[in-house]
């Protein structure tokens, strides 16, 4: 099989997050074909798309006015998560800044009806808590208009039909989410949700403003389509996910059009249809082949959807689907992918495809996991990569990673577990990692290792543990816990103390995240859950990678756990970028990182 280095799997592109102009005529995205994600547009299917951004840092979103030929972008700096907002004119190409506030972060809360006003939400008054802001289309950095004050983390996320409230949600913990609708002329605002942890996503008002049509686990534990009646704040169930989640929800008042996805063991299911009554829609399943469908969004007037979609032979690409014009507003056809598909030369046939599988842990529980073999993998020689998700409330998905498939060109197996914690098999087993059960997640990679042994192409003496962000601490505390089962380990941004990542982490964190991990009052058991403190056991090479501006895991969880292995001789490397944060986004960076991990590797595996 031929063999392609790192850069050219690193320079497939990836386009994301489509948005339909006001007329609907044109479609724009982000994609990285530059190295950098930047904002790019077409108008049909195939057509040579037209980059409208040439910014040397990253591009995080776009949305456009539901009235003007405009749009409003974010933008970072050395990807340290603190937005400014832009607004862009289509009609000449000139960008105007909305907020200059470098040391705040600004979260996007959506265009008013009519189009002249923006809200958003931001931390710029106090670190840790952000207030809702309300500013003119066209007004400056100085204009925004405070209109609630927080002491958490909370987010705008719609406006009502008259313009007149916005919905809100605060977020105690990634579970424990309520919903406060905000009067903007008194400035009051009301908690609408009943009480009991929740989740609440795809918020969006209904079409007379009575109630919020919203994906949510109240008294459940999968997700569903919920009507949330705002004067009684009851919840009817509008569809059930059948014991998956529901997910990608998308609606148009006007047309009453929706669309929705359903996340079956990590695939998508995606239906296209029309809110009929209160609580009851009658949609179809769109033709989709087996992937990922994300970042739903319909056009004005609810005669098409556009999504993200990829796969395992896939890179994320854009597609649009149409929706009939008769009376059962039934998806059409396939969707069609508009943006181009470019794999560098590289052959798609070369691409693999995973299995879903699941294996057995220490109390009988069945973890699910994506399970890829080389192409021409030889029985007990091929060396193995545990790939661990971050979160810890997030769901490996069977999606395009052109590392992964660098790796498997490599000859490397690739095994991708969902362990305890993850999101994406119900609320009860994202609460199996909590706090002093957090370990318990640990023993889900050692039950994973136990699973490889039994594989008869793997050779044992070969197995790396690989994770970033939470998947990084994953892998610390599987080489410091289990040290003599891995051959070596990488891992990115991941936590090595979780004293001194709760006492440095972004202040508008902490609180969130100590629902999770346990508090700073709780030193004890901290302590207990910390790689750091067992450092005297890690046996097997380790890289470690950073970014130095990383507003989550702070740059010295990486400091202290690269000091303490090299005090006692254990082979360590070190990459820190000093121009990226959590994620490294720079494609020359990239290059540079996986360079270095393949090499790491070739010495060490």
């Amino acid at each position: 099989m031929p063999q392609y280095d790192v850069a050219r799997y690193l320079g497939i592109d990836a386009a994301q997050q489509p948005a339909f102009s006001p007329d609907g005529e044109r479609l724009t995205f982000v994609r990285d074909t530059t190295g950098t994600p930047q904002i790019w547009t077409l108008d049909e299917a195939g057509a040579p798309p037209t980059r409208l951004t040439a910014f040397e840092e990253r591009i995080s979103f776009v949305d456009w006015s539901p009235t003007r030929d405009e749009f409003v972008f974010g933008m970072d700096r050395g990807s340290d998560e603190r937005d400014q907002l832009f607004r862009y004119d289509a009609a000449d190409g000139t960008t105007h800044g909305l907020t200059e506030r470098p040391e705040a972060i600004h979260g996007w809360g959506g265009w008013s009806p009519d189009g002249d006003q923006f809200a958003f939400t931001s931390n710029r008054r106090d670190a840790q808590a952000f207030d809702v802001y309300v500013q003119a289309r066209d007004g400056g950095p100085d204009d925004a208009e405070r209109v609630f004050e927080s002491d958490g983390w909370l987010e705008v996320l719609g406006w009502s039909p008259d313009g007149e409230r916005l919905a809100l949600r605060e977020a105690h913990a990634s579970f424990d989410q309520e919903l406060p609708v905000l009067d903007l002329e008194t400035g009051e605002a009301r908690v609408v949700t009943p009480e009991g942890e929740a989740s609440y996503d795809c918020v969006a008002f209904g079409p007379d403003g009575d109630a919020l049509y919203l994906v949510t686990n109240h008294d459940a534990d999968t997700s569903y389509l919920g009507r949330l009646d705002l004067e009684s704040g009851t919840i009817d169930a509008v569809v059930d996910g059948g014991g998956w989640n529901l997910e990608e929800f998308a609606f148009d008042r006007d047309s009453r059009t929706v669309v929705y996805g359903r996340n079956v063991d990590g695939y998508s299911e995606l239906y296209a249809g029309e809110l009929t009554d209160e609580t009851a829609v009658d949609a179809t399943e769109v033709d989709l082949r087996e992937g990922v469908a994300t970042d739903v969004t319909l056009g004005p007037d609810g005669e098409r959807f556009a999504f993200t979609f990829s796969a395992n032979d896939e890179p994320f690409g854009v597609y649009v689907g149409e929706l009939a014009s008769d009376d059962d507003c039934a998806a059409t056809a396939e969707p069609t992918r508009w943006t181009p598909l470019d794999t560098v030369g590289i052959p798609r046939s070369t691409f693999r495809d995973a299995e879903t599988v699941r294996y057995e842990s220490f109390d009988g529980r069945e973890i699910p996991a994506y399970w890829t073999l080389p192409e021409d993998a030889e029985p007990g020689a091929t060396p193995a990569i545990v790939d661990i998700h971050g979160g810890p409330e997030h769901q490996r998905r069977p999606w395009f990673y052109p590392t992964k498939q660098f790796f498997l060109n490599e000859g490397y197996a690739v095994l991708e577990p969902n362990v305890r914690g993850s999101s994406g098999y119900g609320k009860a087993y994202t609460h199996l990692d909590d706090r002093e059960k957090r370990m318990d997640s640990v023993k889900d990679i050692r039950a994973a290792v136990d699973w490889l042994y039994e594989r008869d192409a793997v050779d044992s003496d070969r197995i790396v543990a690989y994770g970033r962000s939470y998947g990084g601490f994953m892998v610390l505390a599987a080489i410091t816990e289990y040290p003599d089962v891995w051959a070596a380990a990488v891992e990115f941004v991941g936590i090595a103390d979780f004293e001194t990542f709760l006492e440095n982490t972004g202040e508008w964190r902490r609180d969130h995240r100590s629902a999770e991990y346990g508090s700073l009052e709780n030193r004890e058991l901290l302590r207990a859950i910390s790689p750091i403190h067992d450092v005297d056991r890690i046996q097997c090479p380790l890289f470690v990678q950073h970014g130095a501006n990383d507003p989550r895991v702070p740059v010295g969880e990486t400091e202290q756990i690269v000091e303490r292995v090299r005090e006692r001789g254990v082979p360590v490397e070190k990459l820190v970028f000093e121009d990226e944060g959590h994620h490294t986004t720079t494609r020359s960076n990239l290059v540079e990182e996986f360079e270095r991990i393949r090499a790491f590797l070739d010495e060490h595996v």
